[in-house]
């Protein structure tokens, strides 16, 4: 799916990259950096400034909820705005159609996000994905990779006042990369390794990772509070932000139902004590992610009928 847009084809819809029937993603191509004085460590650098920064996300996303959270936890909502796509993705992918909790571009006043795409280049015929960080003074993308936006909030405003906390330490960072990459392998992109299946060999495939990382994480966390060390870092948000939609949609929606999250009884105490955070309870909608997985892949759902469970008590007390 797509649109013809300055001559060039862009890919807007819910398609999917298949390779013999398991999913490949394609790589953000948008991977500058934003700094406190301006220089990068990859790509063109940009200087932080309060209020130059524009981030646009949906809610049901888990690559662009991962930003959110650190947004919240370095308080940052003063100094980089918002946009929050509409859940459904469609032919035109992400929009700004009006709807609970949708917030419009008031940076660049686009319909769609594609647009803002077409904006920062009219040449581009990437897949339109979120999060998307845009520079206001530039008028371009800075980055569209969840994985370097999260580190930018982490540390890039510190000198113009965001709250304390540093959540990739420096004495962490190889145990952390190691934790993110058996993570993101295994579970953040295998439920949709598995969801995405068009063959039983790379469903079964995709599963098997899913389970054989779900277990290694419940042995993990069944002795200490944190993924790595003993505070809070970005591998629990990365972690997290899967874990909160596993019962929801990934159990059913994409199949990978040989467990559900409430049946670990540590991942289930570590995900209620997360989502009680009072920087992280605000950013999840499950209204945007229930409605945007089961009506935005009409392959796996054709009448696009939302499943009113499963009941899931959050805020149950957590004693961990």
């Amino acid at each position: 799916m797509g649109e013809l847009i300055n001559g060039q084809w862009h890919r807007t819809g819910p398609e999917r990259v298949l390779v013999e029937g398991a999913l490949q993603r394609e790589p953000s191509i948008f991977r500058n950096w934003i700094t406190a004085d301006g220089s990068s460590p990859a790509g063109e650098g940009f200087e932080a400034e309060r209020g130059r920064y524009h981030l646009y996300v949906s809610l049901a996303c888990p690559w662009a909820h991962r930003t959110l959270i650190m947004r919240s936890l370095k308080g940052l909502a003063g100094m980089i705005d918002i946009s929050v796509v509409h859940w459904l993705m469609g032919s035109d992918g992400w929009t700004f159609e009006l709807g609970p909790g949708v917030v419009p571009d008031t940076v660049n006043g686009c319909e769609k996000l594609h647009q803002v795409y077409s904006l920062a280049d009219p040449t581009c015929t990437s897949r339109v994905t979120v999060p998307v960080l845009w520079d206001k003074k530039r008028k371009t993308i800075v980055s569209n990779e969840s994985a370097d936006i999260i580190r930018m909030f982490n540390s890039a405003f510190d000198h113009l006042g965001a709250r304390s906390g540093d959540y990739y330490p420096s004495a962490a960072r190889e145990e952390i990369d190691a934790v993110n990459d058996r993570v993101y392998s295994g579970l953040n992109n295998g439920v949709y390794k598995a969801g995405f299946a068009e063959r039983q060999s790379a469903y079964e495939a995709g599963v098997a990772g899913v389970f054989e990382t779900l277990e290694w994480l419940e042995e993990r966390l069944s002795r200490q509070r944190y993924l790595v060390g003993t505070s809070l870092t970005e591998a629990d948000i990365r972690l997290f932000t899967t874990l909160v939609r596993f019962d929801a949609v990934y159990y059913g929606h994409f199949k990978c139902n040989r467990r559900a999250l409430v049946d670990y009884p540590a991942l289930w105490s570590y995900t209620r004590e997360l989502f009680q955070h009072p920087d992280i309870r605000p950013t999840v909608n499950f209204q945007h992610i229930k409605g945007h997985y089961y009506g935005s892949h009409p392959w796996l759902n054709p009448n696009g009928i939302v499943p009113v469970g499963p009941d899931r008590d959050f805020d149950a007390p957590v004693s961990r």
